[in-house]
């Protein structure tokens, strides 16, 4: 890679970083390009020649944010041997993710409906429908085993990652009284039990 590939990849990493500690701080309506800007030191010129606009930089940021999800799912679904553990795995992930990780996972839940990722929604579906491939193909076998409900994949993806992203929602809005350790606790053997053939 030559310097100034470096030099390019260095400038994107803190475009994003800044943007995601804004958001953070400052909720959606302080996520602003002039804040973002402001906070990474980057000029605007700069930031419209890496991501083309504003909105460029949320759906970057946006599918960054997923990516780092669904890498720490995939992982923890690799380490286990069984239908159920595997499920279990992914909904504890989840919650575990949400725990450590408040900033991206607010990102991901704030921004999901958002007017700035509205244009590029079949972007972030492709991108999206490339990171379920992993869990989708660790989920196959155990389905046409007969281990897992023979169902849409679709709604095999909503029942195991429905709950844990609405509890991670709540918790993460204040607004509700939620406790991610029990929610631990309770949802992956709930979950799993959704998904057992009848």
């Amino acid at each position: 890679m030559s310097p100034r590939q470096q030099r390019g990849e260095a400038t994107v990493d803190r475009l994003l970083t800044a943007a995601l500690r804004v958001f953070s701080d400052s909720g959606q309506q302080g996520f602003t390009v002039s804040a973002v800007t402001s906070a990474s030191g980057v000029s605007l010129g700069s930031l419209y020649h890496h991501f083309g606009s504003f909105d460029g930089l949320a759906v970057a940021l946006y599918t960054r944010c997923m990516e780092q999800l669904f890498e720490e799912m995939t992982a923890a679904l690799t380490r286990t041997r069984t239908a159920r553990t595997g499920i279990c795995a992914l909904v504890r992930c989840y919650l575990r993710f949400t725990e450590e990780h408040p900033d991206v996972a607010l990102f991901l839940h704030a921004s999901a409906y958002s007017g700035y990722l509205a244009d590029h929604a079949d972007e972030i579906r492709r991108v999206k429908a490339e990171r379920l491939r992993g869990i989708a193909e660790w989920l196959r076998p155990r389905v046409e085993a007969g281990e897992i409900v023979a169902i849409p994949s679709p709604l095999i993806d909503v029942l195991i990652l429905g709950p844990a992203a609405e509890t991670a929602r709540r918790w993460l809005s204040s607004a509700y009284d939620v406790d991610l350790a029990e929610a631990a606790r309770i949802l992956p053997d709930r979950v799993w039990r959704s998904l057992q053939p009848d």
